[in-house]
């Protein structure tokens, strides 16, 4: 018999069955992400993110969130990379990675009038450049 449920819903189902802590979840999820499953690496930040331990994560959300951001990136889910960037941004403005990953998302989709404020920024504020 053959499962159709989609990689996602799995991996939701089960990872609040393995009863490890948020910091667990955090590195397993920075693992996928250094093995370049971005797509797998974005279900576990997302849903670290929309738990109710994300509030004890501090200032370190801003971590998760930037990785969330890249993960998204990555796996060329590029208007989720700017919902979440921009959403980063309303909360730390000063974020240069956020604004690059705005920037690069927006050429992508062929914006690039819209992109070039945050390139600037991108460059102006953490170096980076585009």
């Amino acid at each position: 018999m053959t499962d159709f449920t989609p990689f996602e819903e799995l991996l939701r189902g089960h990872a609040g069955m393995l009863g490890d802590s948020p910091h667990d979840r955090w590195r397993r999820a920075q693992a996928l992400f250094d093995q370049r499953a971005y797509r797998e690496a974005a279900v576990m930040l997302r849903d670290l993110i929309d738990s109710p331990e994300a509030a004890d994560f501090g200032h370190a959300l801003i971590d998760v969130r930037l990785l969330l951001a890249r993960a998204y990136f990555h796996s060329a889910q590029l208007n989720r990379t700017i919902e979440t960037a921009e959403s980063l941004l309303e909360d730390e403005p000063g974020e240069a990675y956020a604004h690059l990953l705005v920037g690069r998302a927006l050429q992508r989709q062929g914006k690039k009038d819209e992109a070039r404020g945050h390139l600037k920024l991108a460059e102006l504020l953490g170096g980076y450049r585009a």
